[in-house]
């Protein structure tokens, strides 16, 4: 249900831009990390981001940007007896303001929610039944600020790069872990940070 729900606020968000915008497809790398994670000594994740988006014409001082994307993001983790990877599926939906820098260039800012589709962890288990699940430790939900800068070196063809910071909780209260907190659980604040380069055709 959570799923359909999500689908439905997409087509309500994006079916009135889609008139009036020309309509885009991106794909490009991710690389991830997570904050207040020194405990576990977490690194960075590369992964892959790809969807469609709608913008307006590179006309004009101001315009707009809405996107669907799938991503794939996480971190690595390690210490003295174990190491490993956390892999994260998201479906991002970003709505940013777009500056445009003459017909070539683009500053984008805005906000964006995420839903967590699927969680694995590599390298680390809890030994206990209910934290098994792993997806029972994530907030399903997530949001935050985007930004970054586009170029359009010839018309259709762009590329660019965009940083993503999160200001939702990664996890859940580990209080509510009946197995304790597992090894690979950097923190109950930790959330989202990821640095994409991507390329992309708009029609």
């Amino acid at each position: 249900m959570k799923i359909k729900a999500l689908g439905i606020t997409a087509l309500l968000l994006f079916a009135p831009l889609s008139s009036q915008a020309g309509i885009g497809l991106k794909a490009g790398l991710n690389f991830a990390n997570v904050t207040s994670a020194s405990a576990i000594n977490a690194g960075s994740r590369s992964g892959f981001v790809a969807g469609v988006f709608f913008g307006s014409p590179s006309m004009g001082l101001m315009g707009f940007r809405s996107e669907f994307l799938f991503s794939r993001q996480g971190y690595d983790f390690g210490s003295n007896t174990t190491t490993g990877s956390v892999q994260l599926d998201y479906i991002i939906m970003p709505s940013l303001m777009v500056i445009n820098l003459g017909k070539i260039a683009q500053i984008q800012a805005g906000a964006q929610v995420s839903y967590l589709l699927k969680a694995n962890v590599n390298g680390a288990g809890t030994g206990d039944p209910a934290t098994e699940k792993i997806l029972d430790l994530f907030n399903r939900f997530d949001y935050g600020l985007a930004g970054g800068l586009e170029i359009t070196p010839f018309k259709g063809f762009l590329i660019g790069a965009r940083i993503n910071l999160s200001f939702g909780n990664l996890y859940k209260d580990p209080s509510t872990f009946t197995g304790g907190t597992p090894s690979f659980f950097p923190s109950v604040d930790a959330k989202n940070n990821v640095f994409q380069l991507y390329t992309g055709y708009q029609f």
